[in-house]
Formats: structure tokens, sequence, C-alpha cells
């Protein structure tokens, strides 16, 4: 699954990269400052990893993860080519899920490529650059439909009725997540790859000091009313202080954490935040030495999940051997959970559960 973080140039995007991957992606006080996107693999912070490592001792504990891509900074214009608008959407249509960084912070010392900071404008900046794009896009397939439509068949006209829907929201500013789908019209908007249909968390980039009031800022509160309106979630995130904690060995990391009254960094809050909006789950293995765990999709069935494993696994699924996380933890061994009958033996229509401690048997 990869998510792309997007945002005007210069507004943290690089610093924010920095901090979740540690890939040393290039951070300036200039513009277009990243021109190819940086990727790097993010692992998913979950504190039942590190308990059933504490239980069975593995040589290796080998966590889930997520992709990350530093898109290039968008400017006014980007749909007409201006700065490097093309390679900017291009990078967006490859993301599963956008992170909108937002600048939400006062400092003379840092640029605004607007020369204010207003985190409103510079969000409908990049949301009217995407719906100007999705609207160009639309308009080719609706003079398809609309030919094919002659016919009077009524699928066709179904579409082309839906087309025109998601058009006149589109006009109206109303990006195309916002629209209420039936499961039709869910396909038939999947198969657009309309850039405003991507599910978004907006993250506000504010000042170190802002974290030591302890007290949302202005700039915040307005990102906060703008994101209800489409139901999608604010993080707050200090970025240049989630690129120091990165940096540091775990005491000192707590320490410093301490000194901001933080629970844990940002940035796994982030992690978290994007690994459920992706509607993702995790299931763990505990076998050969090795705990590990694995990202399915909420629905997954059990051969399915298998298959995350091996395509054999899939291939010769014959069943699904199942605890529960909280029963493993309570009884603190895998015998334990046997010898109280708590071992599940689930078929192919089992649909896997976040948590969920499996061993899946197979004959290929």
């Amino acid at each position: 699954m990869k998510l792309g973080i997007v945002g005007l140039p210069n507004v943290g995007k690089s610093t924010l990269f920095n901090a979740l991957t540690r890939a040393g992606a290039e951070c300036a006080n200039y513009p277009f400052c990243t021109i190819e996107p940086n990727v790097g693999v993010v692992s998913v912070p979950d504190e039942r990893l590190e308990k059933l490592a504490e239980i069975e001792q593995p040589d290796k504990v080998i966590p889930t993860t997520i992709e990350f891509v530093d898109i290039a900074g968008l400017v006014k214009g980007a749909s007409r080519g201006e700065g490097l608008g093309n390679k900017f959407l291009s990078h967006i249509r490859e993301v599963d899920a956008v992170v909108h960084v937002v600048r939400c912070f006062d400092d003379p010392n840092v640029v605004h490529v607007d020369g204010s900071v207003d985190p409103i404008r510079d969000i409908e900046i990049i949301n009217l650059e995407l719906i100007f794009a999705d609207l160009e896009s639309l308009e080719k397939r609706l003079e398809r439909v609309k030919k094919q439509a002659k016919s009077g068949n009524k699928q066709t006209l179904a579409e082309l009725s839906f087309l025109e829907r998601v058009k006149e929201a589109l006009e109206q500013n109303i990006p195309a997540r916002s629209l209420e789908l039936t499961d039709e019209e869910q396909d038939i908007i999947k198969h657009l790859f309309l850039l405003t249909s991507k599910p978004v968390i907006y993250v506000a980039n504010i000042s170190e000091d802002d974290l030591i009031s302890g007290e949302e800022n202005e700039y915040v509160k307005k990102v906060k009313e703008y994101a209800a309106k489409e139901g999608a979630e604010v993080i707050t995130i200090a970025s240049r202080l989630e690129a120091e904690l990165s940096e540091l060995a775990e005491v000192e990391k707590k320490e410093l954490l301490s000194e901001y009254g933080l629970k844990e960094p940002g940035l796994d809050k982030l992690i978290k935040s994007c690994y459920r909006l992706l509607g993702l789950i995790t299931f763990f293995t505990l076998e050969s030495k090795q705990v590990r765990a694995w990202t399915i999709k909420k629905g997954t069935k059990a051969p399915q999940a298998a298959g995350k494993i091996h395509t054999d696994f899939e291939r010769g699924f014959i069943r699904a051997e199942v605890m529960d996380y909280e029963d493993l933890v309570a009884h603190g061994s895998q015998h334990a959970v046997r010898e109280k009958g708590l071992l599940r033996s689930e078929g192919k229509e089992y649909v896997v559960k976040d948590g969920d401690v499996i061993l899946f048997r197979f004959n290929v």
C-alpha cells in the first residue's frame, strides 16, 4: 500500500518524510526541492507484535509495513502544467491514499511559496488543482459514454447519469471521495482513477512552541473545520521535532517525548491512522522461530490471507488454525491456549479478524 505525501512547496513534506523513513530525502528552504518522488518503507508500530515477541522469544520479529512517497510540491496552475504539475499529478495517481501536509505555524525564517501562512488557502489550491485534473479526464470519458448511450442500453445510461453527477459535484468544488456511492457506482469510479476519489488525511504541521502550550492554534482549528466537512481526519504533528526524535535512541526518545508531555511520537499516530484509512488489518504468524505481522484488507477470507504469505498456501489451502491474540497473552503460550480448547479450526469462508494469530495448513 502506497501513501503519497503532498502539499504546497516548503510546508514540511520532506521533513516529515525524513522523520518517517530516515531516508535522508533532501530538505531545503526553497520550492521544488523534491522533483522526483522519494520512496520509503515504514514499519507499522504495533504493541501486540512486541508482546508476542516477549512470549515467543523468537530469533526474528518482522513488522508489517506501509510505503510512503514524498511527492513534489504543487503550485497554482499545476493541472495546466505549471511548476512540476504534470509530474506531480501522475505520481498521485499511483498512490492508494493521500497524506496532505498543511503548514500551521508562523516562522519568518521559513519562506512560504505564497508569501503568508493561510492553511485553508493552501488546502484549496491543491484540492482545486486535483479537481481540475479530474474534470479534464472525466470530460473525455463522458464524450465516449454519451456516444454509447445513444444505443439506449440501460447500463450505459446509468453510467452516463452517474458521470454527470460526479462532474456536477466537481464543478461545485466537491471532491469525488465526498459522494455517497452504491456498490455499482464505486466500481465505476474505481476505474476512473480520479485523484479526488483517493482517501485523505490532513497533517497540520505545527511548531514545537505549540506543542509546549498544549493548545490548538487558530490555523489547526481551521484545518479541522475544513476536514470535518468531507469526513477526513486531521493529525497534528511538529515535523521538526519528529525528525529529531527519529534520530534518537529509544531511551533518549522517551525522555524528549516526556519533556513535551507526549505519550508516543506523532508519526506513530499518523502511521496507524493511515493504516485505518486504507481499511487494513493485521494478523500474526508464529513459527520457524519467527514472529511476523501481515497486512490484509478488512474482510479478507482465510485462503486469500494465506496467499499473502505464499501463493502455494492459498492454492493448497486446507484450514486455518486460529487463536485470539488476547487468549494467547492471557494464557502465556500457544500450548496453554490449545490445552484450554481455545484454538479454532476455520475453513475457506472464515473472514480473518484484526489480531488473529494463525497457522495455515495446506497441501500442494
